[in-house]
């Protein structure tokens, strides 16, 4: 597996939101890293729709906004909902959005299972 380069680590930890496209459409999502790993989850649970394009096909691009630009990054899902990978993916969202009170939507027994990594492609 591909480590995700320097520069994005930063931009995930720096940034509050991404857009993942998928399905061709954009969405924007939380996302952290925890060490080499990358998660995403989906506050809307299974009925999320990048979620759910995500599943079907695993493709998919971030875009980061804001400064400094960075170009599109291609990534590949891979369904995590293994007690390892919600872990690590919780306790990175409560480091990254402690002070956000819409951190406890991402805590909810019904988003755990949503729980993606990421990997370069």
């Amino acid at each position: 597996m591909a480590k995700f380069p320097p520069d994005v680590l930063a931009a995930i930890a720096e940034r509050e939101e991404v857009e993942i496209e998928t399905g061709g459409r954009r969405t924007i999502i939380w996302i952290v890293a925890h060490g080499p790993h990358v998660f995403v989850r989906s506050v809307r649970g299974e009925r999320g729709r990048w979620y759910r394009d995500l599943l079907a096909d695993p493709n998919a691009t971030l875009h980061f906004r804001g400064k400094p630009k960075l170009p599109p990054v291609k990534v590949r899902g891979v369904h995590a909902p293994d007690p390892e990978s919600i872990a690590a993916s919780t306790r990175a969202l409560k480091a990254k959005y402690a002070r956000d009170p819409a951190l406890k939507s991402m805590l909810q027994p019904e988003t755990l299972p949503t729980t993606v990594r990421l990997e370069l492609r």
